[in-house]
């Protein structure tokens, strides 16, 4: 049994094993919005009677339906007197969609059973509340740490205005990122390059720099025909989102020749003026103030990002912006792939970081996967602030 929050139900209150079941499911049902729904959550939903599912959807895209929409339209009339289990508390409010409170209230269900509290503040309980006050049973926590793992960028924006970061590395197994002479293609295997994409698709945007940009003229995009055959069975390429390109160019020097901007999708330049200096009608530059050092002020940037509704930043990049990152708290998420292959101590490294006297002062992280990809090793850490270390 698991017990609910006590914030919004009955502390006293238990789930049934068929209650866990259904959840479960429902966040199966979350898990499939994730290359279509940005910058909206993903959210699922199942409506039961008992141990019977008699519906169920998943937000496919925003501006389209919600889970709930779905799952009560395939219930039908056996939505009367049934129970819908949500990944997310359903919205209160009139967007681009009627709210998903009222289409529960109007169906009849006698019992929600709520993952977790919208973070939106146009929500937050809101929806709780409305079915509450139609005499519906509501109970919030079942599974909740799942739910918040599947939506960490729109949470994170939802509460601090900031989307989620993760940045990417490859690194030989001493450390290197390229040779002295910037030669690096390629460091790790085919399955970790594929591995990439996987990440790529559900990043809102791909960060990168103009030296990036200049030096190894990347696509930064996704690559269909490299997702695993799941995803592709089920999502035609037209449907898995681009992410944006996000490229720092404070000093103009990426130009419409670089691949990146001649492909579909979105490009912006973030600048430290505007330019116009390049007439493309899918490229547009994002002006961001730089800091006494000249550099651009990330934790502007990522504040930037997130006023235009980006929920999760994929870095890729060279040493120097992977450090400023990192020094400044805004990496949530450290990936790291390492190959079996040493480049030698004259050879580039990962991060441009300070010279630190005490070990104290050194930035440390948490493992919470690591696992074989092909021949290479992936790491997956959370980075921690030196104000939570021991």
């Amino acid at each position: 049994m698991n017990k609910p929050s006590s914030i919004h139900s009955n502390a006293l209150t238990t789930f049934s094993n068929t209650d866990q079941k259904m959840m479960l499911r429902a966040l199966q049902l979350a898990k499939k919005g994730r290359w279509t729904t940005a910058p909206n959550p993903n959210v699922g939903c199942v409506i039961a009677q008992g141990d019977c599912i008699v519906g169920e959807g998943f937000h496919y895209r925003a501006g389209e339906p919600h889970a709930e929409v779905f799952a009560l339209r395939e219930a039908g009339k056996d939505a009367e007197g049934a129970t819908a289990y949500v990944t997310l508390e359903p919205c209160s409010h009139f967007g681009r969609t009627p709210p998903c409170a009222k289409g529960l209230i109007e169906a009849k269900v006698t019992r929600v059973v709520c993952a977790m509290v919208d973070p939106n503040p146009q929500v937050a309980g809101r929806g709780i509340a409305l079915l509450r006050e139609a005499g519906i049973e509501v109970l919030v926590g079942l599974c909740e740490q799942d739910a918040r793992d599947l939506n960490k960028g729109f949470i994170k924006r939802m509460t601090l205005g900031l989307p989620f970061v993760q940045l990417k590395l490859a690194s030989s197994l001493d450390g290197k990122t390229a040779l002295s002479n910037g030669h690096s293609q390629w460091i790790t295997g085919e399955e970790a390059r594929s591995d990439v994409q996987v990440f790529r698709a559900q990043a809102s945007v791909i960060l990168s720099t103009s030296s990036t940009v200049l030096a190894d003229d990347p696509a930064l995009n996704v690559r269909w025909e490299q997702l695993p055959k799941s995803v592709q069975k089920q999502y035609p390429m037209e449907d898995v989102r681009q992410p944006i390109r996000v490229i720092i160019d404070s000093k103009n020097r990426v130009t419409d020749q670089c691949r990146c901007l001649m492909l579909p999708g979105e490009t912006w330049l973030v600048r430290t003026k505007k330019t116009d200096t390049i007439q493309n009608e899918y490229v547009s530059e994002l002006i961001v103030p730089t800091l006494s050092s000249g550099q651009i002020d990330l934790m502007a940037l990522m504040t930037a990002l997130a006023e235009r509704q980006v929920n999760q930043v994929w870095v890729e990049a060279g040493a120097e912006l992977a450090g400023g990152l990192l020094m400044t708290n805004l990496v949530d998420e450290l990936i790291l792939y390492q190959a079996p292959v040493l480049m030698g101590s004259h050879s580039r490294s990962l991060m441009t970081l300070p010279e630190w006297t005490h070990m104290a002062q050194t930035p440390r992280i948490q493992f919470t996967d690591v696992r074989m990809i092909g021949q290479d090793v992936r790491f997956r850490a959370q980075v921690l602030p030196i104000s939570e270390k021991e």
